[in-house]
Formats: structure tokens, C-alpha cells, sequence
């Protein structure tokens, strides 16, 4: 079927590659070098996804980091 027919395509499956994807629970801050750690909750369905935003905070300054997770097929 095409759009012209009126329906639409189902969307792509998400593609799955057999490791799991997490975010680092602790990153090094930027700014001032201290601990950052994760703020974001798991997905409802625990798994997640290249593209996911994550929180994090950092205990020293206090900044705010919101990272995109990466897609690490290279």
C-alpha cells in the first residue's frame, strides 16, 4: 500500500542489537570537574534506546546535563 492509497506504512521496528544500552549511572562534569550523576528513570518498558535523553546533576556546581544517548554500532 502507499500514502496515495490512504493508509500508511507502519512505522519502522525498533531496531534491537543484542547488548543492552545504559547510561552511565556517574559522568565528570564540564564546568567543574566534580561527580554527576543520573537523574532519568528507566523507560516504562526498562530498555533503552539510542536517542533516549538522560538527566544528570552535579553535586559541586549543581549544573544540569541532558545528554542523547548514542547509537555505538561504529
Amino acid at each position: 500500500m502507499t500514502p496515495a492509497d490512504g493508509i500508511r506504512p507502519d512505522p519502522p521496528a525498533p531496531r534491537h542489537t543484542g547488548r543492552v544500552l545504559e547510561p552511565e549511572p556517574q559522568i565528570v562534569c564540564v564546568d567543574c570537574g566534580g561527580r554527576c550523576f543520573l537523574l532519568s528513570h528507566p523507560p516504562e518498558d526498562g530498555l533503552w534506546e539510542p536517542g533516549d535523553i538522560v538527566a544528570y546533576r552535579c553535586e559541586d556546581c549543581r549544573d544540569r546535563w541532558d545528554l542523547v544517548l548514542p547509537d555505538n554500532d561504529d
